[in-house]
């Protein structure tokens, strides 16, 4: 149960300002908000699962410090990411498959390998609780995509101070991977 709160905590962080989120604010804006929700449930779901399982497996081949070192990677790569302004390149506007559909293979596809799923992998790698980091994980995303289709497109991408929150997160993620890294390099 340990890996339970770090994963929901840390992938709720790196998906506050990440584009599955505002996907899902604009297809809510769509198509309504149950069916978009369910699909990105799924799609997270799906995702993590997947990315869990590939930290499952790499990780009997790693020392303790190497799995350390991969989540303080993992978290300075979740922070740095954040600072970088990112927008949608496609609303999807031309799916025509329906809502869920739509929510489930786009946001699979635009989440796919993203910061939060290589966070994923890595806590699933370091604690050794793939099935935990998988459901915590995918709890987090699910809120906050869930919020997202709640409030719509033009509230979620307008909330004050939206910025300085998101260099306030991706400072605290760096932070935070900096010191896992000096204690895998056994520096401190």
């Amino acid at each position: 149960m340990e890996i339970l709160v770090p994963a929901f905590v840390a992938v709720l962080l790196a998906q506050l300002f990440d584009p599955p989120a505002r996907l899902a604010a604009v297809l809510a804006d769509r198509f309504g908000k149950a069916g978009v929700t369910a699909g990105l449930i799924l799609a997270h779901a799906a995702g993590f699962l997947a990315a869990t399982a590939g930290g499952a497996l790499i990780a009997p081949g790693m020392s303790p410090n190497a799995r350390t070192l991969l989540l303080a990677l993992a978290l300075v790569f979740a922070g740095a990411g954040g600072l970088a302004r990112t927008k949608l390149a496609d609303r999807l506007t031309n799916w025509r498959i329906g809502s869920v559909a739509t929510a489930f293979l786009g946001i699979f596809i635009l989440a796919f390998g993203d910061r939060s799923q290589f966070l994923a992998l890595a806590l699933a790698a370091w604690s050794g609780s793939p099935v935990l980091a998988a459901i915590g994980s995918t709890v987090a995303g699910g809120a906050v995509g869930a919020i997202a289709a709640t409030v719509g497109e033009r509230a979620w991408c307008r909330w004050p101070g939206r910025r300085a929150a998101g260099l306030g997160v991706s400072a605290l993620l760096v932070v935070a991977g900096a010191v896992l890294a000096v204690r895998a390099l056994r520096l401190s």
